[in-house]
């Protein structure tokens, strides 16, 4: 019966960091979600014809999004629809003629979290560093 109540605990304190962790997510989300919106508004920059890499890099493709890259490897970016986008890709034959679809993807406030040293930057710091060109 002990195991059993241990097991019970253990299952929603499980659950409760779970709900935590989602919900912390989500306001980072909305968060990111506005500064690219400010971000939108107040470019003066043209938005470029946004490309995706293939996870080799071997092959760039059309995606029929424009916008802004966000670093100089333009693996992320934000679109005039004040999207974050993922650039990278499966490589396909396919797609080097048709173009390929990407989703947006949920917005961070720290892009490259849990990465190599140098490589965490505050999505902030990124948007005004391409404000000021």
């Amino acid at each position: 019966m002990r195991d059993e109540e241990w097991a019970q605990q253990r299952d929603r304190a499980i659950a409760v960091r779970a709900a935590d962790l989602a919900r912390r997510e989500a306001a980072d989300a909305d968060q990111a979600r506005e500064l690219l919106k400010a971000f939108v508004r107040r470019t003066t920059l043209p938005p470029v014809a946004l490309s995706a890499r293939s996870y080799d890099g071997r092959h760039r493709y059309r995606t029929g999004v424009r916008g802004w890259y966000l670093r100089a490897d333009e693996g992320l970016a934000v679109g005039e629809d004040a999207e974050f986008y993922i650039l990278t890709v499966p490589a396909s034959a396919r797609a080097r003629l048709t173009g390929v679809r990407i989703a947006p993807a949920r917005p961070r406030l720290v892009i490259g979290e849990g990465g190599r040293d140098g490589e965490r930057v505050a999505l902030k710091t990124l948007l005004d560093a391409l404000l000021e060109q």
